[in-house]
């Protein structure tokens, strides 16, 4: 039965290396099987890509800059004062983990945080979940003011989405903050039933969750209020870089259907979120240009991001490195 069972958990842990680059050649095979190569050049040849990088680098170091004041703000909150200039090597080298694994680089947070801060590395990996659910919050306001505000190109598809979110949000809030719960009566007759299960079902009591159970709203209003600037300058970064490869989509557009493709991107089921952008690019921005200058965009606007992000992270990687495996070492107050 061992046996089996190590035979069983080895099959899964290769299935879950193979999976993401074998998802990501899937995806690019079926898109290069409609845009041939030469056009996909061609788009290229014909972009601006020294204005294009004038554009996006600065947008790279906004986003570094203002996503580690985001997490600076929700840890004082919730666990204690530390420094926003602490926590910039290990934000900028997180960016780097998360190219092979999304997950990896939030616990490499956690873990950074617990060691200065000394609090639980679940609860400290709750917050951080947190912000990454809040995130995607703020996406779906973001996507859903736009379409209010453009009511007359109004996607049947996005409406359907929204809503799902919508209501996943509503029974969500209503289990973590006021415990309601309609499946517990199923959840009871399972413990009755194995009584070895009983009390696994009680997710709000989890140290993961302690931090959205015990945060109070308003603190949740006030990181997704902090993230609206941060997006909105990408929004209009992206707005202006898109005519650097001879297009023009519409800021209405941009500001709806940007947040779904990052949500999109997010998923961690590629190498390094590639191909699942390219793919939600030319998917949902088709009738405003050429699938190959989307392709080309979304290829050079995803690597610039990363590489300039990568960079970040080889440059702090010595005081990371310090910070996350070195002597414990005190950090200043704030």
């Amino acid at each position: 039965m061992d046996q089996q069972a190590d035979k069983t958990n080895l099959a899964l842990l290769w299935w879950r290396r193979l999976a993401p680059p074998l998802v990501t050649a899937a995806i690019f095979y079926y898109i290069f099987q409609r845009i041939p190569l030469a056009r996909l050049v061609a788009a290229f040849d014909a972009a601006d890509l020294p204005r294009f990088l004038a554009v996006m680098i600065p947008n790279s170091l906004a986003y570094f800059a203002w996503d580690t004041l985001v997490l600076a703000c929700a840890i004082r909150w919730f666990h204690g004062p530390i420094r926003y200039a602490d926590l910039l090597p290990v934000r900028a080298v997180s960016y780097v983990v998360s190219l092979a694994n999304t997950n990896l680089a939030r616990a490499t947070v956690a873990y950074y945080l617990k060691r200065q801060l000394g609090d639980s590395f679940m609860v400290l990996a709750g917050t951080v979940l947190l912000l990454t659910l809040l995130e995607f919050t703020h996406l779906i306001l973001w996507a859903t003011a736009g379409m209010l505000a453009d009511l007359g190109r109004m996607r049947e598809d996005l409406v359907r989405l929204l809503a799902g979110l919508a209501v996943f949000w509503t029974l969500f809030l209503l289990y973590v903050k006021r415990e309601v719960a309609p499946w517990r009566a199923i959840t009871s007759r399972v413990a009755q039933r194995w009584p070895a299960l009983r009390g696994r079902f009680r997710v709000r009591e989890w140290k993961l969750f302690r931090t959205l159970v015990a945060a109070p709203l308003r603190r949740w209003v006030q990181i997704i209020l902090l993230r609206a600037p941060m997006f909105f300058a990408s929004l209009v970064f992206h707005w202006l870089g898109v005519k650097t490869f001879g297009m023009e989509i519409p800021f209405l557009q941009m500001m709806t259907l940007l947040p779904i493709i990052f949500m999109i991107a997010a998923l961690p089921v590629t190498v390094a979120r590639l191909g699942t952008t390219q793919a939600a690019w030319i998917f949902f921005f088709q009738g405003f240009a050429a699938p190959e200058q989307l392709l080309a965009y979304s290829l050079a606007s995803h690597l610039t991001f990363a590489l300039t992000r990568a960079a970040l992270g080889v440059a702090f990687l010595p005081r990371a490195w310090r910070d996350l495996a070195g002597p414990v070492r005190e950090l200043a107050k704030v």
